[in-house]
């Protein structure tokens, strides 16, 4: 029993390290975002903050493609460290690595010469469409910035290294923020120049992260020999948290539409807002699932149930209380939020003081059910883990429309009824799976 203690809290110890190392590159992240959002509203206007916005799904289509390659390789990596299997590291890590850089130079090359017609299918409004066509190109040409930036801090944090991958991100957004000013302000880039200081604070990020190959302890050396093809089980692996965010991709591409169309030029920026909002929320979530990932993987390749237990417990627990203190800071204060980002007339204040109240609630389901997809994957059972990832974001797509075209006046509460219904199914579905299985 003693012995046993003691591992526990050994273990409570490499958890909340992970998960402040998790936290710190998700915290950088949301509140480099959110900062750039604020950047953007007070320089160039409400219209910028809505460009940025308008681009979001081309920033979460890359995101998709990295998580596929990144979230797989990852776990199995975590799989194949508990196991001591060092040739299996080598391997996977290299194959990840290749793809992730292949699919960022064919981003680039379609930034090149496809950035007006990628443009018109995010963006018909014409007025906004130039500011999100400048936005735009320069995302998709550095592209791989995206896809490198994503894949090495996956990687080095699951190989022991999740200090330099913190490290690197708040390096990384301490850049963008910095350069947004220099880009937009001094150089006159507008819109161009927050993207192009979003490129380059991810370049940097990457220098850092280097650092990792250089250590004694690193494991992960490029080698392509292994015993069998292992790219179509990092697809697997990492197909349920891709297929969640392909949907989310489609469900931002959906909800511009229909929030632009419904609620007009001031629709579209207090659902900006709201989406920035969510990067508060996505910092705990992302933080929590890194580390759950990441710490699961490892005691489930060494078949310790009690340890995976553990570090389950805590991540609910830490994710429940960050939520709520979230969720009562929005409530609290939405003005100083909508004033933060640039509003200034009367109307838009008084809708998102309307507006942030209901998504604050809204989120919280959310993240409960991107974390039991996490715990559905590890646990092995693919089927449910597949399910939430289509359900997540293709739920909202028709309570969206169905709000849209028959109660518009309540669109902003279609996130939150869509959510709902989500953890309705997810319950009944589990408790048909065991009921099926006891039989």
């Amino acid at each position: 029993m003693k012995e046993t203690n003691e591992k526990d809290r050994e273990l409570s110890v490499v958890f909340w390290r992970y998960l402040w190392s998790s936290i710190l590159i998700s915290l950088s992240a949301s509140v480099g975002t959110v900062v750039d959002g604020i950047i953007v509203g007070n320089l160039i206007g409400e219209d910028g903050v809505s460009a940025v916005n308008l681009s979001s799904p081309m920033i979460q289509l890359l995101f998709t493609i990295s998580l596929v390659v990144a979230s797989g390789a990852g776990m199995l990596i975590g799989f194949a460290l508990g196991q001591k299997d060092g040739r299996r590291v080598r391997y996977i890590f290299t194959l990840s690595m290749v793809a992730s850089l292949l699919v960022g130079v064919l981003f680039t090359g379609a930034g090149f010469y496809f950035s007006d017609s990628i443009t018109r299918a995010f963006c018909h409004d014409d007025y906004l469409f130039t500011y999100t066509h400048d936005y735009l190109k320069v995302i998709l040409i550095g592209a791989p910035s995206f896809m490198m930036l994503w894949e090495i801090s996956a990687v080095i944090g699951v190989d022991g290294s999740p200090r330099l991958a913190s490290l690197a991100i708040i390096v990384d957004n301490l850049v963008n923020l910095c350069l947004d000013i220099v880009f937009i302000e001094y150089v006159g880039w507008g819109i161009a120049g927050s993207a192009a200081a979003t490129v380059v604070g991810h370049l940097v990020g990457i220098l850092i992260m280097l650092r990792h190959f250089k250590g004694k302890g690193n494991s992960l050396t490029f080698s392509l020999t292994h015993d069998k093809p292992e790219f179509l089980n990092i697809v697997l692996q990492g197909a349920p948290l891709a297929i969640a965010s392909v949907c989310l991709t489609l469900l931002l591409v959906s909800a511009n539409h229909a929030f632009l169309s419904a609620k007009g030029q001031n629709g579209i920026f207090v659902f900006a807002v709201c989406m920035n909002l969510l990067q508060i929320y996505n910092m705990y979530i992302s933080g929590t699932c890194r580390t759950l990932q990441s710490l699961g993987a490892v005691q489930i390749g060494k078949n310790d149930d009690h340890a995976f237990s553990l570090i389950l417990r805590k991540s609910f627990l830490f994710i429940t209380v960050s939520m709520a203190v979230t969720c009562l800071l929005i409530c609290l204060f939405p003005g100083v939020i909508s004033r933060a980002f640039g509003a200034d007339s009367p109307e838009v204040i008084a809708e998102c003081n309307h507006v942030f109240r209901i998504f604050a609630v809204s989120f919280i389901p959310f993240c409960y059910i991107y974390l039991i997809m996490i715990v559905y994957k590890l646990y092995k059972q693919d089927c449910m883990a597949l399910f939430i990832s289509f359900a997540l974001s293709l739920t909202v797509v028709p309570v969206l429309l169905l709000f849209f075209h028959y109660a518009p006046q309540y669109l902003w509460y279609s996130y939150l009824v869509a959510y709902l219904l989500e953890i309705v199914a997810i319950f009944v579905l589990h408790k048909l799976t065991h009921a099926r299985l006891s039989l």
